[in-house]
């Protein structure tokens, strides 16, 4: 069975990062404390953890604040790439990359939560996004 059921990201501060899921992607959290907030996604969950928390609950020190991925966010249709991407920038976020088509085809761009991880806001011909927000590759 392959399934991912928890991403985790470190957080500097849980308010900002709050202010970003919620206002900017709609998110509500089903739980949260002093140190960790987090949202049900479909069939996962997402949680903001406070840094030094994380650090200590992994055991490992100095967790970088930029890392080498991202996470992707894909939308029913073109038109909505944009406007997702002027809310969650609203809500605190920085564009890394304005929305464009790649070479591959589709419409995406890039935007970093106010802890600098990388959101790929996207609409990707061959990925179908159900009503419940269930993405499906039918390539």
């Amino acid at each position: 069975m392959q399934s991912i059921s928890f991403v985790t990201l470190g957080s500097v501060d849980l308010d900002r990062s709050r202010h970003f899921y919620t206002a900017g992607f709609g998110w509500r959290p089903v739980f949260e404390n002093s140190e960790i907030i987090f949202y049900q996604m479909n069939g996962s969950i997402l949680g903001t953890f406070l840094k030094e928390a994380l650090e200590e609950d992994m055991q490992r020190r100095d967790l970088q604040q930029r890392g080498a991925f991202s996470l992707a966010h894909n939308v029913m249709e073109r038109a909505l790439v944009v406007p997702l991407m002027d809310r969650l920038v609203a809500a605190g976020g920085t564009v890394l990359r304005p929305a464009d088509e790649p070479p591959h085809g589709g419409f995406r761009g890039y935007v970093a939560d106010p802890d600098e991880h990388a959101w790929e806001i996207a609409w990707t011909p061959g990925v179908e996004i159900d009503a419940a927000g269930n993405a499906t590759f039918n390539l």
